[in-house]
C-alpha cells in the first residue's frame, strides 16, 4: 500500500471514528454500520482501539455487542502492538494484571492480547 493510499485510509478510519462519537448517543444512530465501516477502513487498528475504549468509557453495557468486534479487528490489525496494550486497563480495569488466569479463560479478546503483549506469560 502507498503512503497516499495509507494516508487516505487512515483518514477515512479517523472520519468513521469521530463520527461515532460524535453521535454514538443519538437515539437514531446506527451503530452497526459505522462499526462495520471502521473496521473496514482502519488499517492498523488504531481507531479501533479508540473507539472501543470510547464506547466503553461511555457505557461498556449498553455498547458491549460492538465493543468486542471492535476489539477483535484491532487484534488482527495491530500487528506491532501499538495500540491493542492500551485496550488492557480501559476494557478490563486497573487491576487486569492480578485477574489475568482468570480472565484468559473467560475472554478471549483479553486472552489474544495479553498474549501478544506479554508472550512469556506473566501468570
Amino acid at each position: 500500500m502507498s503512503d497516499e493510499n495509507i494516508k487516505s485510509a487512515d483518514q477515512a478510519a479517523m472520519e468513521c471514528y469521530e463520527y461515532i462519537v460524535d453521535n454514538a448517543e443519538s437515539e437514531n444512530f446506527d451503530i452497526s454500520e459505522a462499526v462495520d465501516k471502521l473496521k473496514q477502513t482502519d488499517m492498523s487498528g488504531q481507531f479501533l482501539c479508540s473507539t472501543a475504549r470510547y464506547l466503553s468509557a461511555v457505557d461498556d453495557k449498553k455498547y458491549h455487542q460492538w465493543i468486542a468486534p471492535l476489539v477483535e479487528s484491532a487484534i488482527d490489525k495491530d500487528r506491532d502492538r501499538k495500540y491493542i496494550g492500551s485496550l488492557l486497563q480501559a476494557l478490563w480495569g486497573d487491576d487486569y494484571k492480578n485477574r489475568a488466569t482468570e480472565l484468559c479463560v473467560s475472554d478471549n479478546n483479553f486472552r489474544r492480547i495479553y498474549k501478544r503483549i506479554f508472550p512469556t506469560g506473566a501468570f
